[in-house]
């Protein structure tokens, strides 16, 4: 099964650059999507590419947000969100439910400049989503996908000094992904190449990209049950169309 994980900012504008011609070159059996900004009847005339079902989950809020799954594979089940409304109208997150595992893709939400939003990111996004993954395991393992919109370690990004207290590098974000990865996951990127100057994410300004100055924030994450069937995990920075570059998984 080879997954592809990508936020397009904006899948409109991502499509405009091309983001059509990746999808049917990637031959992935599920591309995920995520910060889609869209709901389906605002890309209706798109041909998608042939033998995908299309799943969305499309924030309330207009142009904002938003998640899509598009699969190959027949799901057993689909449903949306954490199961709680306080958290489920953003569009954030979709389920998937295969044969052997479940398929989770989620963009997790920003902290946002200032920090304003890292209370609710920290103290109540993160541990709804964690006993969501643990309800999900009790059925069967799961893989999780997205924008996690954290840096975990000080290889994950390029200036992990300055960025100390920015959204995404601060140490209680940091310490929630410790915590989730602890309570049984596999980060798995990190089982194939542990070491620095490995980016999904650039910022627009001062040619961060070409210099490669840049944060990795989106991830497949697996249960460790799942740990012997990794094939393969990788980052494409070279795809443009979004300030994020996919990432693919491969399971045996």
């Amino acid at each position: 099964m080879k997954m592809i994980s990508w936020n397009v900012n904006g899948v409109r504008a991502a499509l405009k650059k091309g983001a059509l011609d990746f999808f049917a070159g990637s031959k992935a059996d599920v591309i995920c999507l995520q910060e889609t900004k869209a709901h389906p009847g605002d890309v209706q005339h798109v041909e998608w590419p042939a033998g995908y079902e299309a799943i969305w989950n499309s924030a309330t809020k207009k142009g904002y947000s938003g998640t899509a799954v598009f699969t190959k594979v027949k799901p057993r089940d689909v449903t949306f969100g954490l199961g709680v409304a306080a958290h489920d109208d953003e569009g954030r997150v979709i389920n998937v439910e295969f044969a052997d595992y479940f398929l989770v893709n989620v963009y997790q939400p920003n902290s946002q400049r200032g920090l304003t939003r890292l209370g609710y990111r920290t103290q109540e996004w993160d541990p709804a989503f964690r006993k969501h993954l643990k309800k999900l395991e009790k059925k069967k393992p799961v893989v999780f996908c997205g924008d996690l919109n954290v840096a975990h370690t000080e290889i994950d990004l390029t200036n992990p000094k300055t960025n100390r207290r920015n959204a995404g590098f601060t140490d209680e974000e940091r310490a929630n992904f410790t915590t989730l990865l602890g309570q049984g996951y596999v980060d798995t990127f990190r089982e194939f190449e542990p070491g620095p100057g490995h980016y999904s994410w650039w910022s627009q300004m001062m040619n961060c990209r070409a210099r490669n100055i840049g944060w990795r924030v989106d991830y497949f994450v697996a249960s460790a049950a799942l740990r012997p069937r990794l094939k393969r995990a990788w980052i494409l920075p070279e795809i443009m169309g979004s300030d994020h570059c996919p990432v693919g998984l491969e399971l045996k």
